[in-house]
């Protein structure tokens, strides 16, 4: 696939875990279905996915399970960075050789880096995989903000594109200004919460944390976007805030965890050090579903 042909929602998607902390497939699985029919795509072990949390074997199992279980009926874009290159080349081949049709690295973290560690880092996976790879800018995760000199420096070596987490649509807009002459990379919005804003900027997708336990409500957005009523877009921005914000009742991941559940779908447990939420924050963010609608 060509950088620009991914577009629309790509939810983040979660992993199941047992409550002993085990990758539960079964759970994983029923995760994918509930999400697919209304999306655009799929963004696997990344913060959602716990990605981070997992020993690179569990890594290279959850994302054969979710490329399995999708199937082709959507693109998937598996999230291979870690804190090292080899590790990170090693996650992005393995990803390609099972049907991922591009990769994502965040910055490598913990470690200070600068410049050129990030630089070498990107160029190294550009050049180890035949994919898409795609730079997720999260500085908040990675301690690095993506200086615009490596942007440029990337981009001439054939980067595909941004997954943009820095939740500012300023920095949007100087991104895009900044690659002006490469208009092949796609730069994807990393969160619902500039959902309008973004695609108004020029986004051609979204990857959406909402999207992991509210498909329908994100996969109708989009397509209400793409319709063009400004004022039915508006209306449902407003509400996807809404719904965001009583998702981080709790702490965002097993609040997630307790949604999918009130929703029908077995998605497990999170990993410790997560816990489940607890039943005052479940029946706080019952009540504000419901009264919001979606439950």
């Amino acid at each position: 696939m060509k950088p620009k042909d991914f577009k629309g929602v790509i939810p983040p998607i979660m992993t199941a875990f047992t409550r002993e902390g085990q990758i539960y497939e079964k759970g994983t699985r029923e995760i994918v279905d509930f999400i697919v029919p209304h999306v655009q795509g799929l963004f696997p072990c990344g913060t959602y996915g716990s990605g981070p949390m997992m020993s690179i074997s569990e890594r290279k199992r959850v994302a054969e399970i979710i490329l399995d279980q999708a199937n082709e009926r959507v693109p998937v874009i598996v999230h291979v960075g870690t804190a090292d290159t080899i590790t990170t080349v090693d996650l992005a081949r393995h990803a390609q050789e099972h049907g991922a049709k591009a990769v994502s690295a965040i910055c490598p973290y913990y470690v200070h880096h600068g410049d050129e560690e990030v630089y070498t880092q990107f160029k190294t996976l550009i050049n180890a995989v035949d994919c898409p790879v795609f730079l997720y800018d999260n500085p908040g995760a990675s301690g690095y903000k993506v200086s615009d000199s490596v942007l440029v420096r990337l981009a001439a070596e054939g980067l595909a594109g941004i997954k943009d987490s820095t939740f500012d649509i300023v920095n949007y807009y100087l991104t895009r200004m900044t690659l002006k002459d490469f208009p092949h990379l796609n730069l994807i919005s990393g969160t619902e919460a500039v959902f309008v804003a973004a695609f108004d900027a020029g986004a051609q997708a979204a990857v959406t944390g909402l999207a992991n336990v509210y498909p329908d409500l994100m996969g109708r957005f989009y397509q209400e976007y793409l319709a063009g009523d400004r004022a039915q877009v508006m209306a449902t921005q407003q509400k996807v805030l809404m719904a965001r914000k009583i998702m981080k009742t709790g702490p965002t991941v097993p609040t997630c965890h307790a949604i999918l559940r009130m929703r029908g779908v077995d998605g497990g447990y999170p990993r410790l050090p997560y816990t489940p939420v607890s039943a005052e924050v479940e029946d706080r963010v019952r009540k504000g579903l419901t009264e919001l609608g979606l439950l």
